[in-house]
């Protein structure tokens, strides 16, 4: 094994040598053996331990292991300890799902802290097996087939290729100590179940199981290679990434007889999980949203627009004095005294400034605000009708500013300034105010 794992490393993890490497070692036999290959391949290597406080003195007795060999081999080691129950109970996640959090959080802060290259972990083909089995039971796409990835961001598991039975036959032959987790052997986690019960089944099915089931994981690695690299593709035909928002063309994408597949391909990092909802978009009415905890996915005509959730307060306002030059929260506006007017736009506007009262005021738009669009003669209008026949999309309402002057608009900013506020023949001073 020694000999097969040089050459993985040399073939497949080249950029590891001359590295400092941090590995993460529980005590078992999995990791003491991955520390002993890097140790006999003379690798600078360091090694970090947690304590999850799960099963008592056991869990001490873990620790102790791991420091007493550290001390013995001149190895540097790192040790901490969780309290892992109250954690899971404070961010109501499971108990393996919070100890897989606190201690990848702490293996990035120790990389940072003690400038380790790279994070090993000793995840081995049956761990993969596993993984495969209980994500396939609960459902899932390729991404849950494909199994525990070999490289990702700076965590390496070097020992994927490897069986638990070869783990177990070179540390037996090397004389390898380890510790025994007593909780390997209880059938409480869905894990320990397939590991104990259904594994068992396939290899006796099939003896070679384990060699078959990696070949076919190779295949479905490349096979999401292939669908990510279309979707890629398909994604830069239908999608307009705007700022933070991104535009999904509805036309363009319902050409596509697979456009669900794309969808979830595109918005499952973005943390959906409704995903009949997300389909059903595509032909609702316009205005009908679903949520992440992030984000959210609003249906606007012939759009999905995709975007961070941004909470508005209402409330909000910001004050501009008389003879303020710039404004730079929440927008970006430049103010001045001008002796005639040249070319109006939506994003700079003339007003008379005789009519105006201080301070103006920068503020969100509500229900029953009215205004007199420009060149609109005797005419108010609703900003939420106004809003309507310019087909503003939702977002798009909800991050407009108004700038008013004693609660009258004179202006919905970068898109109509109010009509009463214009430039007449009477006018003496004119102030020119732009959006930038």
């Amino acid at each position: 094994m020694q000999q097969k794992f040089l050459i993985h490393i040399n073939q497949n993890f080249p950029f590891l040598n001359g590295k400092k490497l941090l590995l993460a070692t529980s005590g078992g036999l999995d990791s003491m053996v991955m520390v002993d290959l890097f140790q006999k391949l003379n690798f600078t290597i360091a090694i970090a331990h947690c304590n999850f406080q799960l099963r008592g003195v056991e869990s001490f007795e873990d620790q102790a292991f791991v420091q007493n060999y550290s001390e013995i081999n001149k190895i540097e080691s790192f040790v901490t300890q969780f309290d892992t129950e109250t954690f899971a109970e404070d961010y109501k996640l499971s108990t393996q799902v919070a100890a897989r959090e606190l201690r990848y959080s702490w293996f990035y802060e120790l990389s940072e802290t003690e400038n380790f290259d790279y994070i090993l972990t000793a995840h081995h083909a049956d761990d993969n097996l596993e993984t495969f089995l209980i994500n396939f039971v609960r459902g899932t796409g390729l991404d849950g087939l494909t199994g525990i990835p070999v490289h990702n961001d700076i965590v390496i598991r070097p020992l994927l290729i490897f069986s638990r039975q070869e783990i177990e036959y070179y540390a037996k032959k090397n004389n390898i100590q380890w510790r025994e987790d007593s909780s390997n052997a209880s059938d409480k986690y869905l894990r320990n179940k397939i590991r104990h019960n259904l594994v068992p089944i396939l290899k006796e099915l099939n003896p070679d199981f384990l060699s078959s089931f990696q070949k076919t994981q190779k295949y479905l690695q490349e096979s999401k290679t292939m669908a990510d690299d279309a979707s890629i593709m398909i994604y830069q035909q239908v999608a307009a990434e705007k700022g933070e928002d991104i535009h999904f063309d509805l036309n363009q994408l319902k050409k596509l007889p697979n456009y669900k597949s794309y969808l979830y391909q595109w918005l499952n990092e973005f943390g959906f999980s409704a995903w009949d909802d997300i389909y059903d978009l595509v032909e609702s009415q316009s205005g009908k949203q679903v949520f992440s905890n992030e984000f959210r996915l609003l249906k606007n005509r012939d759009f999905l627009i995709l975007s961070p959730i941004n909470f508005v307060d209402e409330s909000e306002e910001y004050f501009i004095s008389k003879n303020q030059k710039e404004v730079k929260v929440p927008l970006n506006l430049s103010i001045c005294k001008v002796n005639d007017i040249s070319k109006e736009s939506n994003t700079t506007i003339f007003v008379d400034e005789d009519k105006l009262w201080y301070p103006l005021v920068l503020r969100r738009w509500k229900e029953g605000d009215t205004f007199q669009p420009f060149g609109m003669e005797g005419k108010s209008k609703k900003v939420s009708k106004f809003f309507k026949d310019e087909k503003l999309s939702l977002l798009e309402k909800e991050n407009m500013w108004l700038l008013c002057s004693d609660n009258q608009i004179v202006w919905i900013v970068g898109i109509r300034q109010d009509e009463n506020f214009k430039i007449r023949n009477t006018t003496k001073n004119i102030l020119k105010i732009r959006l930038e």
